[in-house]
């Protein structure tokens, strides 16, 4: 890679309390940590990464994988906040973005890329250095935010539309900066074939967090819902049914 930094990846250093977001986010938390156990049950690493991994939220779950963790995130306010999180581990926690890895060729044989495509419109880069710092027949599991859920496919279907093929601009804020962050939802379909491109060969995808909505949050019990989402994850997975579609990957 260049050493010329390529992407703005510090947005959440702005103002923004990102632990916040996950007020209220119990189900998709517990969603997610579904797919991941389900995605590496009865696994070993030696050494795994959680690539953009915020404050450490799914680091944990990844130490019960590997020998050794290290969350790898952009943002400083972000890993203040895992300090306090991860506080007593034996989680390495790095500053450095997702298109300029600080490992060496092969370094690794577990690598976790959650809630991380839904701000990159051009993913390539971060791909190549994915596949650069996977050791051969490593594991990747890459969460993407997924322009083909089932609602929006009812959308385009009644616009008599296909769907797109080029990530989509899911933002309602307007830009109040030049760099501002992306947010994209892409077509799972055109990820897949970018990642086989830099070397990632799918062997595994779950549909995930596939009842996310406030009404059926309001009304149903977290143990309802987390329940559901375990019988659905596979079968749904086949239909990109859900608004997040994990990625469980192979590095050839």
């Amino acid at each position: 890679m260049s050493e010329k930094r390529k992407k703005v990846a510090d947005q959440y250093d702005r103002d923004y309390d990102y632990t916040k977001y996950w007020d209220n986010r119990d189900y998709e938390h517990a969603a997610e940590e579904i797919a991941i156990r389900r995605l590496l049950d009865g696994q070993r690493f030696a050494a795994a990464a959680d690539i953009g991994g915020g404050f450490g939220r799914l680091s944990l779950l990844l130490r019960e994988y590997a020998d050794r963790v290290t969350l790898a995130e952009p943002s400083r306010t972000q890993l203040e906040a895992a300090a306090k999180l991860l506080e007593g581990t034996d989680i390495a926690q790095v500053q450095m973005q997702a298109d300029d890895l600080k490992f060496e060729d092969g370094e690794l044989d577990l690598i976790t890329m959650v809630r991380v495509m839904h701000h990159l419109p051009a993913p390539a880069d971060e791909f190549a250095e994915i596949a650069r710092v996977l050791r051969p027949g490593g594991t990747a599991i890459i969460e993407v935010a997924n322009l083909g859920h089932f609602k929006n496919r009812r959308k385009y279907k009644k616009l008599g539309q296909p769907l797109p093929t080029e990530p989509v601009s899911i933002r309602t804020a307007p830009v109040d900066e030049p760099d501002a962050i992306a947010f994209v939802n892409h077509n799972i379909d055109t990820v897949v074939g970018q990642l086989s491109e830099a070397g990632l060969q799918l062997s595994d995808k779950l549909s995930v967090s596939n009842l996310r909505s406030q009404t059926l949050k309001k009304y149903l019990p977290i143990g309802v819902m987390t329940t559901v989402e375990k019988l659905a994850q596979r079968p749904l997975a086949g239909r990109d049914f859900g608004p997040s579609i994990f990625l469980k990957l192979r590095r050839r």
